[in-house]
């Protein structure tokens, strides 16, 4: 599992065992048409190496003090073990971590467990395009069901536990992990949702996947549970999992009183109960989006008594979008001046205009309301708050120590707006669900790099000059050009400090820095005690 490379973190020694912090990367391959029933790859170590010579394993080496992140470490040694890059493969899912103790070896290891697809034949990753190096003697694919079944394997110690952890698959039943897998699918590709549609989404999956494992739960159903609702919060959307960790550690904490109960109820009466409380979670997620509202429109009529009212915003938050024309109507304002940067590459800025617009002009609106709508591009944002009152963002996720988390373009937003409209008030608009958890699952670090694809096509549409150049550029880095290289960086969301936020209007009303740091400290806790045993 180890290979002969630079310790990570400096190997500490702890009951005369050696603490080390692994990746344990799976290949997966899926057939034409075949989606739910993949080969994965292992790779027969060699005698090269120090610890378990001749064991079958996934692609596995020690987290360097280099690596940035965990994941960062995988893709480094998928690469040098393997000469696959993001060309090849594309990321999958992640594992939970685990730690156990080997003493044969004299080692403590840590566990990141991470699953990887091979990208299909036309996409350019043929099978042959897996050139081991000399950590491993031979490799070939298996069906991962085996892998988890057949004790004869020669394997390295708890590779059964690393596979698990990214192929629930094997340890649930087909239809309920079919309903995981296309859940957490429709959550990794859905790039036009915010984070409360997305945690409608994830609590809808749940519930399919509960409503699937009613007859299948044993004494480990509760230990199926919790890994449920982990994948849902860390391999959905992770950079907007925030409210679906708090979403669904609520549901999970009602479960348990539930599971706990061993009398006054049959099992069937307790699965109904179960699924009816995530029934119950989703209605009453309306009533939070209409708290929200009232408490934007009290805000605003505390702090603004004018005719006129210019509020600056970008981005597509359904929290914005469906607060504005409420309180547009609920204040004695004659005109609302929306003014909206685009929010390149999918110009969401551009889609909630219109969705802004289009259901104003469909309302019968009092004569004296006028609502003037003005785009602006992204580099416009100085000119765009020349004299705004109001800079809105929403929030696809809160921290207590980094700040707020939307859409790129929302730090330069202020920025500006604090130099040419210093009077301007900064407000979050956001439910309470956003605010992610101190040392929780979700890693605050984690920065979202999306298709470059998407800044492309756009190139291409426009008729950009150069675009084929630097597509071209592109690609030769794939084919290891050393004297010049081309990176399209596509990345979502960016940070907005804390200190740069005048209010956070939520729910609750406007709730302080010190709140945020509350709410956070408790949503840890809660993490921590549903899934830090898991």
């Amino acid at each position: 599992m180890a290979t002969q490379k630079h310790d990570p973190r400096g190997a500490q020694q702890s009951q005369g065992l050696e603490k080390r912090t692994v990746v344990s990367c799976f290949i997966f391959r899926f057939a034409p048409g075949q989606p739910s029933h993949p080969s994965v790859a292992l790779f027969k170590r060699s005698d090269k190496v120090r610890t378990y010579r001749h064991h079958l394993a996934p692609i596995s080496g020690s987290i360097d003090p280099a690596d940035p992140t965990p994941l960062a470490a995988a893709w480094r040694e998928l690469h040098e073990e393997t000469t696959l890059t993001p060309s090849d493969l594309s990321f999958w899912r992640t594992g939970k971590p685990f730690t156990f103790s080997d003493p044969s070896v004299g080692r403590e290891w840590t566990v990141h467990p991470f699953a990887f697809r091979l990208k299909d034949p036309a996409e350019g990753a043929p099978a042959e395009a897996i050139r081991t190096d000399w950590e491993h003697e031979a490799w070939q694919w298996y069906d991962p069901r085996t892998v988890l079944e057949d004790a004869r394997l020669n394997t390295v110690p708890r590779l059964t536990d690393s596979l698990s952890r990214v192929w629930f698959e094997g340890i649930t039943n087909d239809r309920a992990g079919k309903a995981l897998a296309t859940g957490l699918g429709r959550l990794q590709a859905d790039h036009e949702s915010g984070a409360r549609e997305l945690t409608a989404i994830a609590l809808r999956v749940f519930r399919d996947f509960m409503a699937e494992t009613r007859e299948d739960l044993d004494e480990k159903g509760w230990d199926m549970i919790r890994m449920a609702a982990w994948h849902l919060i860390k391999n959905g959307r992770e950079s907007m999992g925030a409210a679906t960790q708090n979403a669904i550690l609520a549901v999970v904490a009602e479960i348990e009183g539930i599971w706990e109960q061993k009398t006054g109820s049959g099992p069937e009466q307790r699965w109904d109960r179960i699924l009816s409380l995530i029934d119950d979670h989703l209605g009453r997620r309306r009533h939070i989006a209409q708290r929200v509202k009232h408490s934007f429109i009290s805000y605003l009529q505390s702090h603004f008594r004018t005719d006129t009212l210019t509020i600056l915003t970008i981005s597509a938050s359904s929290t914005i979008r469906d607060s504005l024309l409420e309180a547009f109507d609920s204040l004695r304002i004659q005109t609302l001046e929306l003014r909206i940067l685009e929010s390149r590459p999918l110009f969401e800025g551009a889609s909630i205009a219109s969705s802004v617009l289009s259901t104003f002009k469909a309302r019968a609106n009092p004569p004296d309301k006028r609502l003037r709508v003005r785009i602006y591009t992204d580099a416009s944002a100085a000119l765009a708050a020349q004299d705004v009152d109001v800079v809105l963002l929403g929030a696809d996720r809160i921290s207590a120590t980094k700040g707020v988390s939307n859409k790129t373009g929302s730090l330069p937003l202020v920025l500006s707006a604090r130099h040419v409209a210093p009077s301007a008030r900064v407000l979050v608009l956001s439910d309470l669900e956003k605010v992610n958890g101190s040392g929780g699952i979700i890693d605050d670090e984690l920065s979202e790099s999306n298709d470059p694809c998407e800044v492309l096509s756009t190139w291409r549409r426009d008729g950009v000059k150069g675009a084929q150049v630097l597509e071209n550029g592109m690609k030769a880095n794939q084919s290891d050009e050393r004297n010049s290289s081309v990176t399209v960086e596509n990345t979502y969301f960016e940070w907005v400090p804390l200190d740069m936020i005048d209010a956070f209007v939520c729910e609750e009303g406007v709730l302080k820095k010190g709140g945020i740091q509350e709410i956070s400290r408790k949503v840890g806790e809660r993490a921590d005690r549903y899934f830090g045993n898991l």
